[in-house]
């Protein structure tokens, strides 16, 4: 199972999109600066994920979720 994931900075309000089969390591991960793009903004809360069976699904949905970032969706 594969989760799509997007992130909320809590110190400037920036979000981080992504996929992952783990959602709570993932998060650990983001909040102990283990991701090169996220480690200056921490700490990091999850404001939407949604689980998906296959990889490519989340792939794919995680690209229609971050073309969307400048439409009103």
């Amino acid at each position: 199972m594969y989760c799509v994931y997007f992130i909320q900075s809590e110190m400037d309000g920036s979000f981080y999109f992504g996929h992952t089969a783990d959602m709570k390591e993932r998060l650990t991960n983001h909040n102990q600066g283990l991701s090169k793009y996220t480690k200056s903004k921490r700490p990091w809360k999850v404001v939407y994920f949604e689980n998906s069976e296959f990889r490519s699904d989340a792939m794919k949905r995680e690209y229609f979720l971050k073309r969307q970032r400048n439409r009103t969706f």
